[in-house]
């Protein structure tokens, strides 16, 4: 039998069938239900006000199936977001690497002042040529270096949020916080981040510079956050970004148990995709298609929704190349949870044993890491 590549199709198909969506503001549910897909509520991220779902845009350069997006349709699909509601963008530094930044400034060059635009430095990438080198680099003058380069892919000349996009096991992190200090003095920067951090390291780094917010892996397929990084965000009053919310399209009813990866895809070594996992782990699809069906929503709003009925502070960034993805994840703000659902529904998802690892050991190894201490 031959394999089925992971695609879009089944959601995209369904979608698309409700017409010309990115020329109306509602979408039609698999139930017929029409939802307003517009974002109008506010959340905050520390002290900084931003959308209550943003729009990550790591994939504009090159999508997790390899293929190149359409420049100008990336564009329609940020623009299209802003004028429906969202205000956050999220790039790095790492996607491209440098590609997606460019992408980004290109597209929301017409509105820049209304939105809040985050990236994330600390990989040890090329500043002229943006290739790729070995291991992280989060020295404070290598941080004042990207910072410049940003602003100029970017488009602007400053970033609203500014994250370590992973700390550096030869940094202390009281070094990075006096680099991100000088460039919010400079005015280049207004507010800072961690990704994926160790607790301690947040602890300290809030200490050294007020943490604005922490981003994470965090859905129902993986809900590491809820270990420690969470509570302790709320105890420092810190917002929390939970990236990939939609577990890489997987809650989204795109991929069942016959789905294969191609090469390059890097949920081809996700253990949980494995062919022995995936089966076992479709029991999540199942109980999002039982709650789309009760709610009159699609999966990814329930996902979405979901995450958004855990803390008033998390903002999802679910990311895309799809208009249609779009609307319909941005839809998921108008789905309501009672707070009797949302129990019923954290007590199916923890009866859910996710089976396998959330990535490759060898990228794992660069989460919950801790800085060094500075030398006496």
């Amino acid at each position: 039998m031959p394999m089925k590549q992971a695609n879009t199709t089944g959601r995209r198909g369904f979608l698309l069938a409700t017409g010309s969506l990115a020329a109306t503001p509602l979408i039609s549910s698999a139930q017929g239900h029409s939802v307003q897909t517009t974002v109008d509520g506010r959340r905050k991220l520390g002290t900084l006000e931003v959308s209550s779902l943003g729009l990550g845009v790591q994939n504009m350069s090159r999508t997790y199936q390899t293929t190149i997006p359409s420049r100008p349709e990336m564009h329609k699909i940020i623009r299209t977001a802003y004028e429906r509601g969202v205000a956050l963008f999220d790039a790095a530094e790492a996607y491209g690497p440098h590609e997606v930044e460019r992408i980004l400034g290109e597209g929301v060059a017409p509105f820049r002042n209304d939105i809040v635009i985050a990236t994330k430095f600390g990989w040890n990438i090329d500043q002229q040529t943006g290739e790729r080198r070995p291991g992280l680099n989060s020295r404070p003058a290598h941080i004042k270096v990207v910072v410049d380069g940003m602003l100029k892919r970017l488009r602007t000349d400053r970033i609203d949020l500014l994250y370590q996009h992973r700390v550096d096991p030869h940094v202390p992190i009281e070094d990075v916080a006096g680099a991100v200090q000088y460039l919010i003095r400079e005015g280049k920067v207004r507010h800072w981040g961690l990704s994926e951090m160790g607790l301690s390291t947040l602890r300290r780094a809030h200490a050294a510079l007020p943490v604005s917010a922490v981003q994470s892996e965090y859905s129902m397929l993986w809900r590491g956050p809820e270990d420690g990084v969470l509570a302790l965000c709320e105890e420092l009053c810190i917002g929390f970004v939970p990236w990939s919310p939609l577990g890489v399209g997987f809650l989204t009813g795109a991929i069942d148990a016959k789905t294969r990866f191609a090469d390059g895809d890097i949920r081809q070594i996700e253990s949980r995709f494995s062919p022995e996992n995936l089966p076992h782990n479709l029991a999540l699809v199942t109980l999002l298609n039982s709650w789309a069906t009760r709610k009159n929503a699609t999966p990814a709003q329930i996902a979405l929704a979901w995450l958004l009925a855990q803390r008033p502070w998390i903002v999802p960034i679910p990311g895309t190349t799809q208009m249609v993805h779009m609307l319909d994840n941005i839809g998921a703000a108008s789905v309501r949870l009672t707070s009797a659902e949302v129990a019923e529904l954290n007590q199916a998802v923890a009866a859910i044993r996710v089976q396998g690892a959330r990535l490759p050991d060898a990228v794992l190894a660069y989460s919950g890491v801790e800085a060094p201490f500075m030398e006496k």
